[in-house]
């Protein structure tokens, strides 16, 4: 049962947004302060990514945890209100992500997804924005960036 009411978990609801989030604010912030240049929202690429390099061919996907349900992360939790409804708009979030990612990939893009986990601790920023700009400047086709706050699989 959830704990506050249906008019509360639905104010809440819709104030979550889906471009701009803080996560993606951060992890813009690292790329911008390295150096990078980027563009934001290129609608006009499969699954609309957050952040496009477009002379690099990277594609950045800032993923929330809950929203994309990020294994083994302890964000990713199904709520106990209508959990079949959940679980399948959920599990849709995820289907659109990987036909999204495939396409770019088979396209020629580098494709990179960084998990609101990786973005909720202030100490490892840098080591964040280390992190992205290793694998902007490597070859990998695909990376995946995990944050330290996962619990292992029960």
């Amino acid at each position: 049962m959830d704990v506050v009411d249906s008019l509360t978990r639905s104010r809440m609801m819709s104030g979550i947004r889906g471009k701009h989030t803080r996560p993606e604010i951060l992890v813009r912030k690292a790329l911008f302060a390295a150096g990078l240049r980027f563009r934001l929202h290129r609608r006009d690429l499969p699954g609309a990514p957050d952040i496009v390099m477009v002379g690099r061919k990277v594609a950045i996907f800032v993923h929330g945890c809950f929203w994309h349900q990020h294994a083994a992360c302890r964000f990713a939790k199904l709520p106990a209100t209508r959990p079949e409804f959940w679980a399948s708009k959920l599990s849709g979030n995820v289907s659109r992500d990987q036909h999204a990612i495939e396409t770019l990939l088979a396209d020629g893009w580098r494709v990179l997804t960084v998990w609101e986990c990786a973005t909720r601790d202030p100490a490892a920023f840098a080591s964040l924005q280390d992190t992205m700009v290793s694998w902007i400047a490597a070859s990998e086709a695909r990376g995946e960036i995990r944050g330290f706050l996962t619990h292992p699989e029960n």
